[in-house]
């Protein structure tokens, strides 16, 4: 539990985040490696000599498929980027810090999230600000 009116998170707790920062980074780049590989192997399934009506059901799933591995892909680059915020912040001694609310955010949301910038009242503020 976070002292009362502690202001900033240790040197060690700070490599402690920035740990898991770097697994949760490593991760996401491997998996980002891999749907790429995948979205730009276009392998040949084998279906030219099956009915045409089989090749449009396929060709469908195809295109549905390429679409969902665009949007993961997406995703990914964009956890990616966060991630690298993050051990910034961590490197600045600004890791941990809500932007909302000034405070500090609780370890155990930093240890499920460890990208956010924002502690559960700071997110509560910025979706009511936002409706």
């Amino acid at each position: 539990m976070e002292k009362k009116g502690k202001k900033r998170y240790s040197m060690e707790e700070r490599k402690e985040f920035r740990k898991l920062i770097l697994e949760k980074l490593e991760k996401a780049k491997k998996d980002l490696l891999i749907l790429k590989d995948s979205f730009s192997n276009s392998q040949d399934n084998g279906t030219d000599d099956t009915s045409p009506i089989f090749k449009a059901f396929e060709e469908g799933s195809e295109t549905l498929s390429k679409e969902q591995k665009a949007q993961i892909m997406e995703h990914l680059q964009k956890f990616i980027k966060s991630l690298n915020s993050a051990l910034i912040r961590v490197e600045s001694q600004d890791y941990g810090i809500c932007r909302i609310t000034k405070e500090l955010i609780p370890k155990g949301r930093l240890m499920a999230v460890p990208h956010t910038t924002l502690s559960i009242e700071g997110k509560r503020l910025v979706e009511k600000r936002n409706k």
